[in-house]
């Protein structure tokens, strides 16, 4: 049972890793950043990071401020309320799936994983250490 919320666990969860691909041409892209959505809980979030050396090193002209921007972005969907704009009325699912649908942008979504957890929260948080940082 989880201290948290008195259910039994664990749950599903889904996340998907944010990718910064500064030259879509070229196809290169590093980890900035990861995307979690447990059902059970309603509970969708991004944590990221943006490592400027490895974005400067992929393309010294790369727009940081503006990656850093759609990063915070990405977390503002997933905290809802007046930072998700258009998708503030969206239940969390929606978000996620919003947020995981394929892009050919500078900021794009890697392919979606599935785990178990009794704490989203403290999840996202360990996955952001394992494959971002």
């Amino acid at each position: 049972m989880s201290e948290r919320d008195g259910r039994d666990g664990p749950f599903v969860y889904e996340y998907a890793v944010l990718r910064v691909v500064p030259r879509v041409e070229r196809g290169e892209y590093f980890n900035a950043g990861v995307l979690v959505y447990c059902r059970a809980h309603s509970f969708v979030a991004a944590l990221t990071h943006l490592d400027e050396n490895k974005l400067l090193a992929l393309d010294p002209a790369a727009d940081a401020p503006g990656v850093r921007a759609a990063l915070r972005a990405v977390e503002g969907v997933c905290a809802g309320g007046a930072a998700a704009g258009q998708a503030a009325g969206d239940d969390a699912g929606r978000r996620f799936r919003w947020l995981i649908a394929p892009r050919s942008t500078v900021v794009q979504p890697g392919p979606v994983h599935t785990g178990l957890t009794v704490d989203p929260v403290a999840e996202t948080a360990r996955l952001l250490d394992l494959l971002v940082k």
